[in-house]
């Protein structure tokens, strides 16, 4: 019985993936996406999320560095602080930081609010006036998410680097452009290419995955917890196997 439940659900959700997917496909045509809810998501997700994603680039980025010249300075090796900073911050750490704050923010966010809705009817309600919940509710949220944390990853990249740029002055003060220059002259395409690409799918994953879970809420209202909480879990299993699919793709093509 829990076997066949569990593979009803897994099929659930890739019609329901597909059936979002092809919603984006059409996006242009589509006239029900929402460009208030895209906006508010945009809001929620990135614009308040950014002083809490700011202090942790700035953490992160000022531990890199120093951690770094405390192992690297003894072997004159202190270029490769720069190349750390590089690899593990913008190709790593950045992205998968990134969405572990938006899924504890905005992930919980639009599954509860989803969950609320289907609860007090009000999926049935936009259904009766001839809208798709899933091309106005879910469609609209993906766009706020994506684009929220394209702009949230580059934001903390920056800080980061700024940070790691004011902590350096500690043990070394190196001017600005002279920094920058170590750091790009380490700092590769395809680790920049990689970033955006995960990027675009950690918010593709968390706004699929939350509302996915928010929209199979069936009637109780103690259903809404338990899908937040599976959306979480889901989220952080799913963007961590995407991570280290992604970053060994770009391994074996770079």
């Amino acid at each position: 019985m829990e076997q066949a439940s569990r593979k009803k659900s897994i099929t659930d959700f890739f019609l329901f993936f597909a059936e979002t997917l092809n919603e984006l496909w059409k996006i242009r045509s589509n006239r029900q996406v929402s460009s208030v809810v895209v906006i508010r998501q945009i809001l929620f997700t990135g614009v308040e999320a950014l002083p809490l994603i700011g202090f942790i680039a700035l953490a992160i980025g000022g531990l890199v560095i120093m951690q770094g010249y405390a192992m690297l300075s003894s072997f004159g090796q202190g270029i490769w602080v720069h190349k750390i900073l590089a690899q593990v911050v913008v190709s790593e750490l950045s992205g998968i930081i990134t969405a572990l704050v938006v899924i504890a923010r905005s992930g919980t966010a639009i599954s509860t609010e989803l969950g609320n809705m289907v609860v007090s009817r009000e999926m049935n309600l936009l259904k009766s006036f001839g809208i798709a919940p899933i091309g106005y509710l879910v469609v609209s949220r993906i766009i706020g998410v994506v684009i929220a944390m394209a702009v949230l990853t580059m934001y903390f990249n920056i800080i980061a680097i700024l940070g790691g740029w004011g902590f350096s002055q500690i043990f070394n003060h190196l001017e600005f452009s002279a920094f920058m220059n170590d750091f790009f002259s380490v700092l590769k395409l395809s680790t920049v290419l990689g970033s955006i690409v995960k990027t675009i799918v950690f918010g593709l994953i968390i706004a699929i995955t939350a509302s996915y879970q928010g929209m199979s809420v069936r009637h109780a209202s103690t259903e809404v917890p338990q899908r937040t909480i599976r959306a979480v879990v889901a989220s952080i299993f799913a963007i961590i196997i995407s991570d280290i699919t992604i970053s060994w793709l770009f391994w074996m093509f770079s």
